[in-house]
């Protein structure tokens, strides 16, 4: 059962803290992962990284965002309150209700070999999530095994929002099979052979010779921390 959250106060943001957040909420939906500090000082204009840490440290101090030391991407978006922000006063409740813009994302376990992804034995159970967390819409929830991308802000035990496709770009987050195996990884294609990029130097790069089974089953999309459903 989901717990159904405590309303919280109204957000307020100043113009540059709501430009910040809708560029970190975009490079989610567009790569799986949050921007790193330089990453907004360049797109915002800032004359250094500090300033974009600046803006951050309020975000996270009014509750928009949460910070995640150690990481360079270590930045998480807050359920509770990207819903004050869009003036949201009803709560998450375990089942669908009517009018509410709601998804209902099945969470995926363990993948048998050669299966479909989506197949019902993989199905853990349903989570019930607002529409409104991410911008481009998610097919499933994958739960997130171990370490290999903490540099990109996803933890063991997160929840990886992933939309079904067979097709990604290069620097996209990616959900890829590996004959019997299914991982994240960050894609990167050559003339030869494919590259699936750990975020953390303590795993090797996946290389992906021409002949071997390998699928794309989908793209990151956003990220939930496990503790908001639980």
């Amino acid at each position: 059962m989901l717990k159904v959250p405590t309303p919280t106060a109204s957000v307020k943001l100043t113009a540059r803290q709501q430009q910040i957040l809708e560029l970190i909420r975009a490079t989610m939906a567009r790569t799986g992962a949050p921007p790193t500090r330089a990453e907004i000082a360049a797109e915002l204009g800032f004359k250094s990284a500090n300033a974009a840490e600046e803006h951050l440290q309020a975000l996270a101090r009014k509750g928009v965002i949460e910070l995640v030391s150690g990481t360079s991407r270590g930045i998480r978006l807050k359920s509770e309150a990207l819903r004050n922000l869009q003036e949201s006063r009803t709560p998450q409740f375990s089942l669908p209700i009517p009018g509410l813009s709601q998804l209902s994302l099945p969470l995926i376990g363990r993948v048998a070999a050669g299966a479909p992804i989506l197949a019902q034995e993989h199905v853990d159970q349903t989570y019930y999530v607002e529409s409104t967390l991410f911008q481009h819409r998610p097919d499933y929830l994958l739960k997130v095994r171990g370490m290999s991308m903490r540099d990109a802000g996803i933890m063991d035990g997160d929840l990886l929002a992933v939309q079904s496709t067979r097709e990604a770009r290069n620097g996209q987050i990616v959900v890829a099979r590996l004959g019997d195996e299914v991982t994240v990884k960050r894609l990167k294609r050559l003339k030869d052979v494919v590259e699936l990029h750990a975020e953390n130097p303590d795993y090797p790069t996946i290389i992906v010779q021409p002949g071997e089974p390998f699928e794309i089953e989908g793209l990151a999309v956003g990220l939930i921390r496990n503790t908001m459903l639980m």
